[in-house]
């Protein structure tokens, strides 16, 4: 059984599902994601907190004459039934981003885009992430520089906790996961930060 904060981003995520995609913004981001990522460093992509697979769809049109192995993970199998319909040949699996059930040393790429601040356990999330890394891989967050309460509802709303490179450097940093590279991508009155991260061995 899941335990409350999942269970609440779940629902919230489920009845969400079928108009995710309408959002012009996280459509402009997942290929703003897709364009900032390094496609040399393998083919093998897992996607945390995937949602609908924008940010996988984006990658696969970014690379359509590369065998890209397209994962996603998502607590939610509302968001997940929109994704398998867009990426029939993808792997995606309903489950935590703390619990990662793959094998270590298993992706190039991981990426986690506009969903840290909602993960409950975002240490344990970057663990696991750098656990699954093979060796010269990435892991590529986005996370709201804009962190104005009032704007955004659903769980865990507080975006402050990732608005700036140095909180999420403070939280990613135990899992030995360090900055490469960076740049803010703006839409509307919406500000990410994009950030690629290496693991430090």
């Amino acid at each position: 059984m899941l335990e409350e904060p999942l269970r609440t981003i779940r629902v919230r995520f489920d009845a969400r599902a079928h108009s995710y995609d309408s959002s012009a913004m996280h459509r402009a981001l997942a290929h703003e994601v897709a364009s900032f990522v390094d496609p040399g460093h393998g083919s093998a992509v897992l996607d945390v907190a995937t949602g609908t697979g924008l940010v996988l769809r984006a990658l696969a049109r970014r690379c359509p004459d590369r065998e890209l192995q397209l994962t996603g993970i998502d607590i939610s199998p509302g968001m997940l039934e929109v994704a398998r319909r867009r990426l029939p040949r993808a792997t995606l699996t309903v489950g935590d981003a703390a619990a990662l059930p793959f094998a270590t040393d298993s992706f190039d790429l991981v990426t986690c885009v506009a969903a840290l601040h909602l993960i409950p356990d975002v240490a344990t999330m970057a663990e696991e992430s750098a656990r699954v890394l093979r060796s010269g891989g990435r892991a590529v967050t986005a996370t709201f520089v804009d962190s104005d309460p009032g704007r955004h509802g659903g769980p865990n709303p507080d975006r402050a906790r990732f608005d700036s490179l140095d909180k999420v450097a403070v939280a990613l940093g135990p899992s030995g996961l360090r900055l490469v590279r960076h740049r803010t991508f703006r839409y509307g009155m919406d500000a990410v930060l994009v950030a690629e991260w290496t693991c430090s061995g």
